[in-house]
């Protein structure tokens, strides 16, 4: 191995040598202090479990090393902004390692478009700083809030991904602190099974400190939005199937309640960045304005969900009309495109005290409407009325372990929590598994071991990764004992 003291990358390795570049090895004072740890509840997004741990805040590289090298509790994982819906960043028990105070971006460089951020910063603090310079970020989800480096362990994918892939694909490169303290830095030249466990490996195997983003050049922060209704899960498949080779992005939401014929009835909203030459008057004016982050807040959790099946039909029978029959073109800016449920702070509230389950599956093309059309009949049988649902198509796989995205329909569903739902959606697992098909590991609260590795059939070359860098699992949360991951394939 070579020498580990300050430094970069070195020279690739020879044929068959294992190596492990080490970026900086902190040398802590023994004067310094120590990290404070608090007691604290952890929840995902979906508000339907309780963690109970402790939680830590550093604000330098030093503290962070020192938060890894804490010897009881031993069990951490690091913790963003509490965006994954499940329990990916929630540590019974053990240690959270949060990012709040590694929010920085070390540098930007608007000729090339390369960021360089430390791993708590979010997505929108991103684009508050490169829209302006004619950057835009490469893959985002579907909320502007969660940080960077959550993202990448999660390797979010976006309405782009039939042409763009996830975020892991525009990644350079990470610094990586692992169990032992080091910082490594892991690329895909460099290092690159550690790189590919953990892009999209969930935080297991480290904390990401620093990412080095490629963002997307853009002339306008405009989005040109072509959207329209249709009437039938068929017309909306066959829309999205044509609109792949002529847009960037593409989307759809679903009236999950409509029966029969209309089932799978819709919005089409497809996308691509606007040209200077596209814009309005007004919007000329300002044509990289980073637009308004103004949002509604939901200011505390009622005892009784507000979102079931009366206001859920109500919801969806007005939201189907919205949009014309034929296709309407304008030009809007990118926050109501991209973001539209930024709209409110804290909207997961208003699901009650049981929270709601985002459940986010993708299948094959070939099983795709048979599959969706069957979850969706179920749901209505069962009267378990999703209120929230979006459709689209992936490209290709990425090159993450555990990576969510492959080929194929992937619809996410947003369901209040009822008695008896669980069953139904392990029945789905065992339905979405048959096709080869996946759920996503950050939405899932619930999926079995077992379902699990017929779902992620690249968890083995993952694991060897793992027990390379954290033999002990130093990171380890609540989903990695939930899937018994530690057990192995």
């Amino acid at each position: 191995m070579p020498d580990k003291k300050n430094r970069k990358e070195t020279a690739a390795p020879k044929k068959g040598e294992k190596t492990r570049s080490t970026v900086r090895k902190p040398s802590i004072k023994k004067s310094a202090p120590e990290i404070i740890l608090t007691q604290e509840t952890q929840q995902g997004w979906g508000k339907h479990d309780t963690a109970v741990g402790l939680g830590a805040s550093p604000s330098s590289l030093d503290e962070l090393v020192r938060a890894v090298r804490i010897k009881e509790p031993s069990r951490r994982i690091g913790r963003g902004l509490g965006r994954a819906y499940g329990d990916a960043a929630m540590n019974d028990g053990g240690v959270a390692i949060r990012f709040n105070r590694l929010d920085r971006a070390v540098s930007f460089d608007p000729e090339t478009g390369l960021l360089v951020a430390e791993a708590g910063m979010t997505l929108a603090a991103i684009l508050r700083m490169c829209v302006p310079q004619g950057w835009f970020l490469p893959v985002t989800p579907g909320t502007a809030h969660p940080s960077l480096g959550g993202s990448v362990a999660c390797d979010v994918h976006g309405k782009n991904h039939h042409n763009a892939g996830t975020i892991g694909s525009h990644v350079k490169w990470i610094d990586l602190v692992i169990a032992d303290g080091d910082v490594v830095r892991c690329s895909p030249k460099r290092n690159k099974a550690l790189f590919n466990a953990t892009i999209g490996g969930m935080g297991l195997t480290g904390l990401i400190y620093r990412v080095a983003l490629q963002m997307h050049k853009i002339e306008t922060s405009f989005i040109v939005e072509e959207a329209n209704r249709v009437g039938s899960l068929p017309e909306m498949m066959e829309r999205l199937t044509v609109s792949d080779a002529t847009h960037p992005y593409t989307v759809s939401w679903v009236d999950g309640v409509s029966p029969g014929p209309s089932l799978g009835r819709g919005h089409v909203l497809l996308g691509r960045h606007a040209s200077l030459g596209e814009l309005k008057d007004r919007q000329r004016n300002c044509p990289l304005a980073p637009a308004s982050e103004g949002a509604i807040p939901v200011p505390f959790t009622p005892p009784l969900s507000l979102v079931n099946n009366l206001t859920v039909r109500m919801f969806n029978a007005l939201q189907y009309h919205r949009a014309p029959a034929r296709v309407r073109t304008h030009t809007i800016p990118f926050r109501p495109y991209f973001y539209p449920l930024d709209i409110a702070t804290n909207w997961n509230r208003l699901y009650g005290t049981r929270g709601f389950y985002q459940y986010q599956y993708v299948v094959p093309f070939e099983d795709g409407e048979v599959i969706v059309r069957e979850t969706l009949s179920r749901l209505q049988k069962e009267a378990k009325l999703p209120s929230l649902i979006v459709l689209k198509r992936f490209g290709d796989e990425g090159e993450g372990y555990l990576s969510f995205p492959k080929p194929g329909w992937v619809i996410a569903i947003d369901i209040p929590i009822s008695d008896g739902l669980d069953s139904i959606l392990n029945e789905f697992d065992a339905m979405v598994a048959m096709t080869g098909g996946r759920v996503y590991l950050v939405k899932d609260a619930r999926m079995s071991p077992e379902t699990f590795r017929r779902m992620y059939p690249r968890f083995g070359e993952w694991l060897k990764v793992k027990n390379e860098v954290d033999p002990k699992w130093t990171f380890s949360s609540n989903l990695s004992r939930r899937l018994k991951m530690e057990e192995g394939v």
